[in-house]
């Protein structure tokens, strides 16, 4: 049968050759995928710079539906959705402001949550002068029974392991 290539983008596998893997990433329908999955983590203020210089799709607005989908070059976003989107761009340039200024990061966000372990860490690390070891792995007492246990989990008799003869230096 051969190898295989499967797209991630487009959830679609084929014979991997370099005619066919050529052919597929500079396909139509590849770019698409490809592009829909980019545009998924696209920036707020990017998606509604660009939503509001394009015109309202009638189409969409009509029937709820367009044949062009997120091809369409006309906006399928209602005033709405526009408001709502201009409020979160608000509320994100605020943040950022804030955080400009020193102020106390929002509760919620990953710069909180990061600013909070960092604090933990260098706590932890200011408590103890000497950076405390690991202590080694250990069964409890009487489990598993050590001949239960494969020769190589069986813990070295004292004094160590014989070493044969033809292994042995000098």
């Amino acid at each position: 049968m051969g190898k295989r290539y499967f797209c991630d983008y487009c959830d679609r596998s084929f014979q991997d050759n370099l005619h066919n893997r050529k052919k597929h990433l500079n396909g139509v329908q590849h770019l698409r995928a490809k592009r829909v999955w980019y545009d998924l983590f696209r920036d707020a203020a990017a998606i509604l710079q660009e939503e509001q210089t394009k015109k309202p799709c009638r189409k969409f607005l009509q029937t709820g539906q367009c044949d062009f989908g997120s091809n369409c070059r006309f906006s399928h976003m209602t005033e709405q959705e526009l408001e709502k989107l201009s409020a979160q761009v608000q509320g994100e340039q605020r943040s950022k402001e804030l955080r400009q200024e020193g102020a106390d990061v929002l509760p919620g966000t990953i710069e909180d949550w990061l600013e909070k372990r960092a604090k933990r860490l260098s706590a932890a690390q200011s408590n103890s002068a000497l950076p405390e070891k690991p202590a080694p792995f250990q069964y409890p007492p009487g489990w598993p029974p050590v001949q239960d246990l494969p020769p190589s989990l069986q813990a070295p008799p004292p004094g160590g392991w014989p070493v044969p003869p033809n292994l042995q230096w000098g």
